[in-house]
């Protein structure tokens, strides 16, 4: 009986141990995941802070950032809290414009340009040709050896006058003939310098049939008038050259709106078929008398900035800040959204969790995978970092939109201007994505 109750005892004891403090089977209910989480967690205290960090960090290759085209830019000081939408119109001035003519009339044997090419002062733009070129040629020619008889007939005068054989009358006339060929050879050798030949250049077997037309400014072909076998003259104009570099805008201001504009004052447009780019423009005169029956005085900006795209006649749509209150701003497509919040990315220095694992996996050969070989040939391409940051956004005006960072910025930091929703998308595959160290 003792012996029984000694057994059962044991039984006992066993069987508590094991339920309370000797192990757990898998079927328990007890989380030996999270224990296990939860401990490795703490043997390094380190790692779990140092994931968070590089989850906003994406690495993008040369080739990848020119695939996509991203673009970096700054982040700018606008004034977008109280603005004035005016329209306007891009003009070029008259000085900056040039229709491109022939000086002497003739048939167009070739043309050299066309609509939208870029031109240089001095460039030949066509070639006219006319019989009456090669006229002009040969008299200037011939007129050498008829001036040089009337220097000798002068001469011969002068002697016989001196003899008391001549007449003052002859000496005269011989002085006249002379000064008229003199004449009529100085006015040809300017008509053919016009037409862009060298008199000393001509002899009796090189004469030029062709003028050369030529643009008298450097900028942009905006029209073109004739074609070839058409007739040309100094009333019909070859083309049109326009320098764009030059372009300013005009704003129809109404008089109620006028205190609100200043000489010196910056204001933003967009073009009216265009309104995704901004550019810049800055007041330099106001109007002093009313356009038309409109109501409204001219307002003359100089374009500043980027000018790319802008033409002569493109309508505009400006805003003019009614106050000198700048803030923080980005281009619309420079933001991202995400699980609700809003983002701009930054180019950075930091290290995303991508590039360590890469790292890792040079210490790993499984499966007989160089790896060591392949880390050399990812350290030979060129990276470049973005670093995800969350914003606040403000007021949106002319292609901007106010941001505000939850976190300081570094100074003279670079911003993603174009393509972050690459960045973007780039990031949330990543983060689905798990390696084994």
């Amino acid at each position: 009986m003792k012996t029984t109750i000694i057994t059962l005892i044991t039984i006992v004891f066993v069987w508590l141990f094991s339920a309370c403090g000797g192990g757990h089977s898998a079927g328990d209910g007890h989380d030996h995941a999270a224990e296990n989480k939860k401990a490795a967690t703490e043997d390094t205290p380190g790692e779990h802070d140092h994931a968070a960090e590089v989850s906003n960090i994406a690495s993008l290759t040369a080739a990848q950032i020119a695939a996509v085209d991203i673009k970096l830019g700054a982040v700018e000081n606008k004034n977008l809290t109280a603005t004035l939408r005016v329209n306007g119109m891009l003009r070029v001035p008259n000085n900056n414009k040039a229709n491109v003519t022939s000086l002497y009339g003739g048939v167009v044997k070739s043309l050299h340009v066309q609509l939208g090419d870029q031109v240089r002062k001095g460039q030949v733009i066509a070639r006219v040709t006319n019989p009456e070129f090669v006229q002009i040629q040969e008299e200037y020619l011939t007129l050498a050896s008829r001036i040089a008889l009337a220097e000798q007939e002068l001469q011969r005068q002068q002697e016989l006058n001196e003899g008391n054989a001549g007449t003052m009358k002859n000496l005269q006339a011989a002085r006249a003939a002379l000064n008229t060929l003199r004449t009529r050879r100085a006015s040809l050798q300017q008509q053919i310098k016009m037409m862009g030949i060298n008199p000393t250049s001509i002899t009796d077997n090189k004469m030029q049939a062709d003028l050369l037309v030529t643009s008298p400014i450097s900028g942009v072909v905006s029209d073109v008038f004739a074609k070839i076998g058409s007739y040309v003259d100094v009333s019909s104009p070859v083309i049109e050259v326009v320098d764009n570099g030059l372009i300013h805008l005009d704003l129809q201001v109404f008089e109620k709106d006028l205190p609100h504009v200043k000489i010196g004052q910056v204001v933003n447009f967009t073009l009216t078929n265009n309104p995704q780019i901004s550019y810049a423009a800055k007041v330099v005169t106001v109007g002093a008398s009313f356009e038309n029956d409109s109501k409204s005085v001219a307002v003359h900006c100089t374009v500043i900035g980027n000018k790319t795209g802008l033409i002569d006649g493109m309508n505009t749509i400006a805003a003019v800040g009614l106050n000198d209150v700048l803030v923080a701003a980005v281009r619309n497509e420079a933001i991202v959204e995400a699980d609700g919040k809003f983002y701009i990315f930054i180019q950075s220095e930091k290290e995303g969790e991508e590039h360590h694992d890469e790292v890792g996996h040079e210490h790993s050969n499984e499966e007989g995978h160089d790896h060591q070989h392949d880390e050399k040939n990812i350290q030979r391409e060129t990276t470049f970092n973005f670093e995800r940051v969350e914003v606040n956004k403000g007021i949106s005006e002319m292609g901007y939109t106010a941001i505000t960072p939850v976190v300081k910025l570094p100074t003279g930091v670079k911003v993603v201007t174009q393509g972050a929703f690459f960045i973007q998308a780039k990031m949330s595959n990543n983060s689905g994505h798990s390696h084994s160290h």
